[in-house]
């Protein structure tokens, strides 16, 4: 089964360009295209698609609102953010209105298939440029505060249950893998938050993401 794909962006000549890259895929295929946030929600709805793929600014309702409401109704449905933003406010933002993944424009040609197999699989995906911003400056401040990294604080299980969680993994998928009850799971996900005082999942995996556990 092909994977289906919706295209939200309020340019036509971006979606002419992505679903011609996207479509170069044989196991790839653009169901349906919207202009703004909310025909992007309505056609979600009607299209069931496996992943929808998001400009962040569009008109009637902007990207991170309609991720939200998509995730809301219909979390099997994969969004992947595409954003002209590096900074850890907008990634924060995306993620906690449910996006798997963050994409920035400029390097949409080169990422872009990358992107929607990982979140296709089940994981996050951020662009490697994304990534390295925030992971030197995450190092940056450290270096400044001179402050210890709270990582150190974390067990060797709690390390690898940190990255499943930061790659998207769901508490039953976790102790599937490393044999554990969900409840032990959420009892070290709760100690993992704790000690690199985050207060959920998507502060983790953007805590994640800068201190290049996930890349």
């Amino acid at each position: 089964m092909p994977l289906r794909i919706l295209l939200a962006d309020d340019h036509t000549i971006m979606r002419n360009g992505l679903r011609l890259l996207l479509e170069r895929q044989s196991d790839f295929v653009v169901v349906a295209e919207a202009e703004n946030g909310r025909e992007a929600v309505e056609l979600t709805a009607r299209e069931n698609p496996d992943i929808v793929i998001m400009d962040i600014g569009m008109p009637v309702l902007n990207g991170i609102e309609a991720a939200k409401r998509i995730s809301d109704v219909q979390p099997r449905t994969a969004v992947v953010v595409l954003s002209m933003h590096s900074d850890e406010s907008y990634i924060l933002r995306a993620l906690k209105s449910g996006a798997r993944g963050y994409l920035l424009k400029d390097s949409a040609e080169a990422d872009l298939i990358g992107a929607v197999r990982a979140v296709a699989a089940g994981k996050a995906f951020f662009s490697p440029a994304v990534s390295k911003v925030l992971a030197d400056d995450y190092i940056r401040q450290i270096q400044q505060k001179g402050v210890e990294d709270s990582y150190e604080l974390l067990t060797t299980r709690e390390r690898e249950l940190l990255q499943l969680v930061a790659e998207g993994r769901s508490t039953k998928e976790i102790a599937s893998q490393l044999n554990l009850s969900p409840h032990t799971v959420d009892t070290h996900r709760g100690n993992i938050m704790h000690k690199l005082n985050v207060h959920s999942v998507p502060e983790l995996i953007l805590y994640a993401v800068r201190r290049g556990i996930i890349v």
